[in-house]
This record gives structure tokens, C-alpha cells and sequence, in this order.
């Protein structure tokens, strides 16, 4: 096979799933918004269920809606039938996720559903299935065929049961006012959460915080930055903060003199220096250092020095 010709089983195969998604949009109806609505109110969980690829799929429904604010369980169809449907509580609601509607196992649970008198949703291809005829509400996820050749493994029909999901927990988001604060509660770990979490503070609680007088000598500025390893100090005068020296304001300094001992910090120092608020979140102060293509900031609380952070303090989270 040419490489081509791969190249057009590939594209025929995402044009194929990018038209059953877009169909989807018609099937979007009533029991859709019924059912965004009944989850909405629950006092419960949604129990989501499967077997086969439809199993998978509903595996990451489940991580989507938890991680959005939507107490989800898994429960698989087949290990329901033989034992796991005490995971069901009273006031949970089920989702039942199957292509025909019609296997063994989704024949065999949903009556078992229906009499503890807890909602079942489907979300189905068949909404002619027995699947559909015994739920309350039908979420249609139909597709016309696979992108399969043989129109036998699950492509299409898996891709649209995973966008109807993703649409239903959006849905849910947006009716729960989910914010970032929200997001970065059950995202905790990893860039995106730090993102979202991590404070100028939480970088600073072991750091040391350079700094010396106005009447420091050149040759002891250079021995703090050199000791604090941040490659600045902060100038205070009266226990405020009135500037700060670089070690590009040591070269500079050196470009005009080598002899320091004429000199003080006050009179190479850079005044009034940039400062961030020790609650800034750090991607925040990764973007200011970029904007102003600097490698430091002084860290300030209620106009009290606090420290210094540097740009390698921030790129060492990972969050960039």
C-alpha cells in the first residue's frame, strides 16, 4: 500500500467521524435538556454504564464529569449483573451507554434499574432499542454507519457517544458557575492545576531573601548576591524597600570604574523596582518577567519586602 494511499484511508476516516459528529446537533432534543436538568437537581450520583467499547467510553465520561464538578461512577454491565449493582444508591441516576440497545447484558440490567425506581438515561445509536423503550429520557448519540469499511468497529458511534458526554458535563458546568478556583480544586497536580493554584508565597517559604543597606559597599552587594545566588539584592533603607541592584548593574558599574570603593549600593541601584504581591499566582509573575524581559521580581506584602523570585524558581514548576 503507497503511502497516499494511507494517507486517504486517514482522511476519509476523520471526515467520516467529523460528519456523525456534526449530525449530532439535530438529535439534540427535549429529553437532552430533561436530562441535563434532572442530573443538575440530583441529590445523588450518575452512575454511568457500558460493556464492550461503550464501557471505555463511559470510563471517560466518568473522569470528564468528576473532574467538572459531577460526582460519576463506572459501573460495567456485566459485573453489574453479577454483583456490582449495590454501587447504585437511591438517588443516583444511571446512563446506560450502548450502540444497538439490544445486548444480553443491557436487556438483562435495565429492568433491574427500573424497579429500585432510580432514573435511567440511554444514550443509544437505536432509538428504536430496548434500551431506548425502557428509559426515561434517550440521549441519541445515532450514527448512520462506522468509518469502518466493513461498518463493524465501533468509530463513529464511539466518537459520537463521546461527544454527547462531553456535551452533557459542559452542560453541567456551565449551570454549576464552574470556575478556574473550581478547576484548580480537582486539578491539583501536574501544569494545569499549579496554573491555576500556585502563589509567588508557595515558592518563597525557602528561599533566602537578599538584601542590604543604602550605605552597603559595592564589594559586600557583591558578596549577597553572590551568597543568596539570585543574581540581585534588594536595597532597604529604614526597613523599606527602595530599590534593587542586578548583577547587570555590577557590570555596568564596572564599564565606567574598577575602582569600587568609591561606591555605595544607593549609587548604582535601580529605584522604585517592579514588585508583585506575594499572593500573585506565579504564571502571573512568569508573564510579567516576560513582558518586561527580566529574570527577577522582589516579592512584597503590604509594601514589606518579602524576598526574590526568580524566573528559574517558576520554570522549575513546570507550569510553562
Amino acid at each position: 500500500m503507497s503511502s497516499q494511499k494511507i494517507i486517504n484511508i486517514a482522511k476519509e476516516t476523520i471526515l467520516a467521524e467529523a460528519d456523525a459528529i456534526k449530525k449530532l446537533i439535530d438529535y439534540l432534543d427535549d429529553d437532552f435538556v430533561k436530562s441535563v436538568e434532572e442530573i443538575y437537581n440530583s441529590k445523588g450520583r450518575l452512575i454511568i454504564t457500558g460493556i464492550g467499547k461503550s464501557a471505555n467510553i463511559g470510563n471517560k465520561i466518568v473522569a470528564t464529569l468528576n473532574s467538572t464538578g459531577t460526582p460519576a461512577v463506572f459501573m460495567h454491565a456485566a459485573d453489574a449483573i453479577h454483583g456490582d449493582l449495590g454501587i447504585i444508591q437511591k438517588n443516583d441516576i444511571v446512563i446506560c451507554i450502548s450502540k444497538s440497545g439490544n445486548t444480553p447484558e443491557i436487556k438483562s440490567l435495565v429492568p433491574i434499574i427500573n424497579n429500585t425506581g432510580n432514573t435511567l438515561i440511554a444514550m443509544v445509536s437505536n432509538t428504536d432499542s430496548y434500551l431506548a423503550n425502557h428509559s426515561k429520557y434517550v440521549l441519541k448519540a445515532t450514527v448512520e454507519k462506522e468509518a469502518c469499511p466493513n461498518n463493524l468497529a465501533p468509530t463513529n458511534s464511539t466518537t459520537a457517544q463521546l461527544v454527547i458526554g462531553d456535551a452533557l458535563a459542559v452542560c453541567l458546568l456551565e449551570l454549576k458557575g464552574f470556575t478556574n478556583k473550581d478547576f484548580a480544586k480537582y486539578h491539583p497536580g501536574g501544569s494545569l492545576g499549579k496554573r491555576l493554584y500556585l502563589k509567588i508565597s508557595d515558592l518563597l517559604k525557602s528561599t533566602k531573601m537578599p538584601q542590604v543597606n543604602v550605605d552597603t559597599s559595592i564589594k559586600d552587594v557583591i558578596l549577597e548576591i553572590s551568597e543568596k545566588r539570585f543574581g540581585a539584592t534588594a536595597v532597604i533603607k529604614n526597613n523599606e524597600l527602595i530599590g534593587i541592584i542586578t548583577d547587570g548593574d555590577i557590570r555596568r558599574m564596572l564599564e565606567k570604574s574598577l575602582d569600587i570603593s568609591k561606591f555605595t549600593a544607593k549609587d548604582i541601584m535601580t529605584a522604585n523596582p517592579k514588585t508583585v504581591n506575594l499572593n500573585t499566582l506565579a504564571i502571573d509573575v512568569f508573564n510579567i518577567m516576560e513582558e518586561n524581559k527580566i529574570t527577577q521580581l522582589i516579592v512584597v506584602d503590604n509594601n514589606k519586602y518579602k524576598g526574590i523570585i526568580h524566573l528559574h524558581d517558576i520554570l522549575n514548576e513546570g507550569i510553562v
